[in-house]
């Protein structure tokens, strides 16, 4: 049976959902989590914070109606994995039933690995899910800032889930977090990425600040991140056809005119929205607060949330620019950054990206490489079509 379109205004579609099934509830105690000693989690006093049956039901039931052909889930924490495998099975089951002919769905999960089993293992391989694992390199790096709750080291536990993973075939990509404990280690990182085999990384540059706008301790500087990603590239540049960095693909990606996989370089903060627990619905997750809420699933439709004027505010606040973008030749490949590396430390939109310096490093290293690598890729694809 054919699918009935689904009608919208021209605002940008939610393409995605970030989803909080645990809201920001994790088995760890890193260091450096975002949600730690700052008043960054509006549900934290509340006694549950897992996702009931009836919103899960709810939110998968309207974003497949809303999102046909094509529905992307990307399950996130928190540490996700604390709803259950039951959640997950029943979420998948939902999918399946809501699903219509045509209807493609996609599952992600970023999850620190520690508390994954065989029956983790089955689900993801049974439903053909992504993983993304957070391992930010040797065990004296990792375990400097990724604790349990004992204070004891995680990394020999996330060691042991990927090897479960790869017993069972399942497709992970790792998750980088680039701190003081290794921003001066890029080749360190990269060598030892290397030897686990690894094809896909994603390294995130660590910037969170105090209330009066100064760095925190583990806070890492744009000299040392611009250092740390000219490294990286020199030594991915001879293993580009076999190792995927996702900025560096994202650059490419923009050279030829097609949007990045990483928001942060859109035109405009518009492509996916935050649901928490309780089916509450954000633009982002870095902006989980109550002055940005668009809405709630159990209550609204995702054509209705889509449409909210705040939420097309919290777009547009993407375009305010520093007047250093104005002039800047990279302007069409950064979009000015990401609104939380602008507002976090004086709490301004209108400020330069954190991380500007790091990134014109990059950029100028790296742009006329990938041109011409774009360019013969492009010319390969126009030649064999032709």
């Amino acid at each position: 049976m054919g699918a009935l379109p689904v009608l919208r205004d021209k605002v940008p579609p939610i393409s995605s959902l970030l989803i909080k099934p645990a809201s920001a509830l994790c088995n760890l105690n890193c260091a450096y989590c975002f949600y730690l000693d700052r008043n960054t989690d509006p549900y934290k006093n509340l006694p549950v914070r897992i996702m009931s049956g009836e919103t899960l039901r709810v939110m998968i039931g309207k974003f497949m109606e809303y999102s046909y052909p094509q529905a992307v889930f990307a399950w996130q924490g928190g540490e996700p994995t604390l709803a259950g495998t039951a959640f997950f099975e029943k979420a998948c089951r939902l999918q399946r039933l809501y699903g219509r002919d045509g209807h493609t769905v996609s599952n992600s999960l970023q999850t620190n690995g520690t508390l994954l089993n065989e029956r983790w293992c089955r689900i993801f391989t049974d439903y053909n899910f992504l993983l993304g694992i957070s391992l930010d390199g040797p065990e004296e790096v990792h375990d400097l800032y990724r604790r349990n709750k004992g204070g004891r080291g995680t990394w020999r536990k996330v060691m042991a889930g990927i090897e479960l993973l790869r017993r069972y075939g399942v497709a992970f990509n790792i998750l980088c977090v680039v701190s003081k404990a290794n921003v001066r280690r890029a080749k360190d990182l990269y060598r030892f990425y290397g030897r686990l085999g690894v094809r896909h990384i994603q390294y995130i540059p660590l910037a969170e600040f105090r209330a009066d706008g100064s760095p925190l301790d583990w806070t890492i500087t744009p000299q040392e991140y611009g250092r740390f990603l000219a490294e990286t590239f020199r030594l991915w540049w001879p293993n580009r056809r076999r190792v995927r960095i996702r900025l560096f693909d994202n650059i490419a990606e923009a050279l030829t005119g097609l949007p990045p996989g990483n928001c942060a370089l859109h035109e405009r903060c518009d492509t996916y929205t935050v649901v928490e627990h309780n089916g509450d619905v954000y633009p982002c997750d870095f902006f989980v607060r109550p002055e940005w809420k668009l809405g709630n699933v159990n209550l609204d439709s995702f054509t209705e949330i889509a449409n909210r004027q705040r939420r097309i505010g919290f777009a547009e606040k993407k375009s305010l620019s520093h007047p250093e973008c104005l002039t800047c030749e990279y302007l069409l490949l950064c979009r000015r950054g990401c609104p939380k590396l602008r507002e976090g430390r004086r709490g301004l939109f209108e400020d330069l990206d954190y991380f500007c310096e790091s990134y014109r490093l990059l950029f100028r290293m790296a742009v006329p490489k990938l041109r011409v690598e774009v360019e013969k890729i492009v010319g390969a694809q126009s030649t064999f079509h032709g």
